[in-house]
């Protein structure tokens, strides 16, 4: 009895100290097992003759064993959840499934649609320019025979910037048409280009408007330009970005730079809608740049990229383009 006193005492200290389920199974043994000091004082219940004593006996041996049994069961429990977790820490990745592919970005529907077009008009044969967002008052307007009392000169219409040491109005441009007059002065015809870019007007935010917005402009020179062959053009580029099907028609209209003028209106959805402006090349725009207006011929047009991209997705409201959710410019993928 007195190792079983002893066992009482220093089994529980035992049990707890335990790692591993290994470990508690080998204290287990030890304590409540085959050879533990309990079977071995169950088996010497045998030599006490006197029944009240044996019973006594018997019932200390059971209450020792059914205490520390308890406490190897509470013990194997805690192990097992342990070991559990651990497990399922070590196998969070499932080498067996298939790899995760991430989503591939995109890039935003404007400028999906500036390279879409401007795509379509290189195969036609034009090259892509670019130029300078800071513009002076004269490739602004007055190379492309704006007159100095149009309303578009106005602060109200147009953002001028605070520009020391110049000489002349540096302001935001307006249109992507100063590349006009700038490729023209720099380069002899033939010309054939296509500048997108970025522009800016001094407009609030709506459904319509946005202050700063994209416009593609084009320019074709050459000997024997003809009018014909800018809708003829423009026709073959709805095509391509609208569908085959694609109907348009060209409406009078007025731009200083060009001379006659139109809109174009294309038949999407069975809509007429606006799309953009053209016309052939005003003569005083050639004279502005040193070009031989006797000689030479042209035509010109702009458009928005919003506004395409609004027709082509039946887009509504323009503010949908500046719209940073995720979730809306994901729809447009």
């Amino acid at each position: 009895m007195e190792s079983l006193e002893q066992l009482k005492q220093d089994a529980p200290a035992q049990i707890d100290a335990a790692a591993t389920l290994a470990e508690l199974d080998e204290i287990e043994a030890i304590t409540v097992g085959r050879k533990s000091p309990i079977a071995e004082a169950r088996r010497g219940l045998g030599a006490i003759t006197d029944g009240a004593e044996r019973g006594a006996t018997g019932k200390a041996i059971n209450d020792v064993a059914v205490e520390l049994t308890s406490l190897i069961a509470t013990k194997r429990t805690s192990l097992d959840v342990a070991e559990a977790n651990a497990r399922l820490a070590g196998d969070r990745v499932d080498v067996t499934l298939p790899g995760r592919v991430p989503q591939r970005g995109t890039h935003h529907i404007i400028q999906q649609t500036i390279d879409e077009i401007v795509d379509i008009f290189v195969g036609l044969g034009y090259q892509m320019v670019q130029g300078p967002e800071a513009e002076t008052d004269f490739y602004n307007f007055t190379a492309l025979n704006i007159p100095e009392t149009h309303p578009s000169r106005l602060e109200s219409d147009t953002l001028y910037l605070d520009y020391g040491g110049s000489d002349e109005e540096i302001l935001l441009r307006t249109h992507t048409s100063p590349m006009q007059a700038r490729h023209m002065e720099e380069n002899e015809p033939p010309v054939y280009i296509v500048v997108p870019g970025k522009v800016f007007r001094s407009d609030q935010i709506d459904a319509t408007h946005l202050p700063v917005f994209h416009q593609i402009e084009g320019l074709a020179v050459d000997d024997n330009i003809t009018f014909a062959d800018l809708k003829g053009t423009l026709a073959e580029f709805a095509r391509e970005f609208f569908g085959p099907d694609t109907k348009v028609k060209f409406i009078p209209h007025y731009f200083p730079f060009t001379e006659p003028s139109a809109e174009m209106h294309a038949c999407t959805q069975g809509t007429w809608i606006e799309l953009l402006g053209c016309g052939m090349v005003n003569p005083k725009v050639f004279e502005n740049v040193g070009y031989d207006s006797s000689k030479l011929s042209g035509f010109a047009f702009g458009m928005g990229a919003e506004r395409m991209a609004m027709v082509r997705h039946g887009i509504k409201d323009l503010r949908t383009m500046i719209d940073p959710d995720v979730r809306t410019l994901e729809q447009y993928r």
